[in-house]
């Protein structure tokens, strides 16, 4: 992974558990339902920016490398393995 890739990801997950660390203080104080849904949701988009930074970096290396490597095996294991990702985590940024 790219250093300014990883800084910046590590930045976002820091921030991610800031934010579920105040939702942890919400419920202890009793805080109003929507107040902690709204912030669960904002916490969910804010792991679904993290894992979309990380998928493009993923994509940009180690697939783009498999793909140029002229290896068919290697090219069709970071395929498939770029599918299942997909297939996973396919909602990152939708519904």
């Amino acid at each position: 992974m790219a250093p300014d890739t990883k800084r910046k990801l590590e930045t976002r997950l820091r921030r991610i558990g800031g934010q579920v660390a105040g939702l942890e203080r919400m419920v202890a104080e009793d805080r109003y339902c929507v107040d902690v849904l709204l912030q669960i949701a904002a916490a969910r988009a804010a792991l679904d920016a993290a894992g979309k930074l990380l998928l493009a970096a993923h994509v940009e290396t180690c697939v783009a490398d498999a793909v140029a490597s002229g290896r068919p095996r290697e090219r069709q294991q970071k395929l498939d393995e770029l599918l299942e990702v997909l297939a996973r985590f396919g909602a990152v940024g939708g519904s």
